[in-house]
């Protein structure tokens, strides 16, 4: 197949997984290429998601590496045969790469669990809060980039609305639903989005109260996005030097470990959805 024209997130990961296979059996590259009738660097490109692979080379690659496990043989398949141009596709030259992975990595999510202790989540923000964020983070920006910015964070809800929503556990931090990062009239706006999501049935909201004792997750925002089977799970971490893809066994484990530990401090569902349903008639 001919090198793609730009790397994606999807292709990247068929490839990671394609070379975790190989290595775990101890295999050489070159020797995984003569398998392919291949050479050495078709095969650097295959597992660096710089050329596709087919279904049919997928399956045969697992069989080389005596892998057994049905569900991801073919959930690596289906990662190669899949040829959709998703609508993130639109922004690529427009916003950073990053932007587009994400989208790309929610847009197949199986299931996708947020924690945010500053912002409320991206997929539950209203055009004017994240317009605002978008803003006051980089003030530089001119109209042209503010725009995509904002509307690329619009479209990413589509996976938590629409006839076939991902179910979607977010934890926010009472602090982040206090904190106005415009005026009151948006704050009031994005409580009430807030509210709206979760009484579709597919959104889960939170809360950990600010009279929390014991958390000492403040810095504990990620997201965590379920892929069709638990070795395909992504997870997404926030720092000063930039975003972070994550999808190595041990760190999946850890992001999992966290979610479950910042879990127990949050009130039930119930209370949350109670709680900023009052914060919204306090505004």
């Amino acid at each position: 197949m001919p090198p793609k024209r730009h790397l994606t997130a999807r292709r990247v990961r068929l490839g990671t997984e394609l070379r975790r296979l190989r290595e775990a059996t101890g295999m050489k590259a070159r020797e995984a290429a003569a398998l392919l009738g291949a050479d050495s660097v078709q095969m650097s490109q295959i597992e660096s998601g710089v050329v596709g692979v087919s279904a049919e080379r997928v399956r045969r690659l697992a069989a080389h590496y005596a892998c057994t496990d049905e569900s991801l043989i073919e959930a690596l398949a289906a990662m190669a045969t899949d040829r959709t141009r998703g609508w993130w596709e639109e922004y690529r030259g427009v916003l950073p790469p990053v932007n587009l992975d994400l989208a790309e990595t929610e847009h197949h999510a199986t299931f996708l669990r947020e924690v945010v202790v500053t912002y409320v989540p991206g997929l539950l923000q209203t055009p004017d809060y994240a317009r605002a964020v978008f803003g006051y983070m980089r003030p530089e920006l001119p109209e042209s980039e503010l725009t995509p910015r904002v509307e690329l964070r619009m479209r990413r809800r589509a996976v938590i609305e629409g006839d076939n929503p991902t179910p979607y556990d977010a934890i926010v931090h009472e602090f982040a639903l206090r904190i106005r990062v415009a005026d009151r009239s948006v704050s009031r706006a994005q409580l009430r989005q807030i509210l709206d999501q979760i009484e579709q049935g597919h959104v889960t909201v939170r809360v950990i109260p600010t009279d929390q004792d014991g958390f000492g997750g403040a810095g504990a925002s990620m997201m965590y996005m379920g892929g069709p089977t638990p070795q395909l799970d992504t997870g997404l971490r926030e720092a000063a030097t930039g975003t972070a893809f994550i999808d190595a066994k041990p760190q999946l484990e850890t992001l999992r470990t966290l979610f479950r530990k910042v879990e127990e401090a949050t009130l039930d569902p119930t209370a949350s959805r109670d709680f900023i349903h009052r914060l919204s008639k306090e505004l």
